[in-house]
């Protein structure tokens, strides 16, 4: 068995857990996920079973990603999220709709963003969480990323919090662009909740839990939920040639 399946991740586990779990249900050793969601994040995970659709893992991390994110404003945590500690508090009674609307178009396109400490990213050799778990910081050079678009879907300001679409490139941080937008708002901001619900040509109406793929993998139906490795090699070229013309 061989293909790539779009698991929707459970809040509270890791990517590495729902490797484990396909691996278990499945008894393939060679699986793989597509990029780390955080353990509090959840949504489209897509995974890699067997030789031939592990290939495709970094193609498929490759491709553009969409995220659906709330921000609470006023708190700047160590983590960037709700599961740090509260680093610094700062009013944000000052911030207005039109401010946050303004604040958000000015993060459309191309620019650099610094990845957080709290991340998987090696330095030396060394994975930055681990650093930071010891209370280590070190410098990190910004990478290049894109903002496609951010949308305001709902705001709260009177508890500051905002609910925000964003469709981006590889290797954004969410996180970090949530602390951003509340240092632009002036005031501090961390990120509460997190779904991915896009992660190139897999999309969250799509995706299964992996209590969904156990029981079509006891039924021998895993038809239209495991896509096969040429499928979606196919799809990613296409696209790809597509954005060249």
């Amino acid at each position: 068995m061989t293909g790539i399946v779009n698991i929707n991740k459970p809040q509270g586990r890791s990517s590495h857990f729902a490797v484990a779990v396909i691996r278990r249900i499945t008894g393939i050793k060679k699986v793989g996920h597509t990029g780390t969601l955080d353990p509090l994040a959840t949504g489209v995970l897509p995974i890699c079973i067997g030789r031939e659709a592990t290939k495709l893992s970094q193609m498929i991390m490759d491709g553009n990603k969409g995220y659906r994110a709330t921000v609470q404003l006023g708190a700047e945590t160590n983590t960037q999220d709700s599961e740090g500690e509260v680093l610094e508090q700062k009013p944000f009674d000052h911030v207005t709709k039109e401010a946050v609307l303004t604040v958000l178009k000015s993060f459309l396109g191309e620019q650099e963003q610094i990845p957080p400490m709290y991340s998987a990213i090696k330095i030396n050799g060394q994975k930055l969480y681990n650093l930071a778990r010891k209370g280590i910081e070190v410098e990190r050079k910004p990478r290049k990323i894109c903002i496609f678009n951010i949308e305001l879907l709902h705001m709260d300001l009177e508890k500051g919090q905002l609910e925000l679409q964003v469709d981006c490139s590889k290797g954004t941080y969410i996180r970090t662009l949530c602390s951003d937008i509340g240092k632009a708002l002036g005031t501090f901001a961390h990120m509460t909740a997190l779904e991915r619900n896009k992660c190139g040509r897999f999309t969250l109406d799509s995706a299964v839990t992996l209590e969904k793929f156990e029981e079509l993998y006891k039924q021998n139906a895993l038809e239209g939920v495991l896509i096969a490795p040429e499928t979606v090699l196919e799809e990613i070229q296409h696209e790809n040639n597509t954005v060249a013309e």
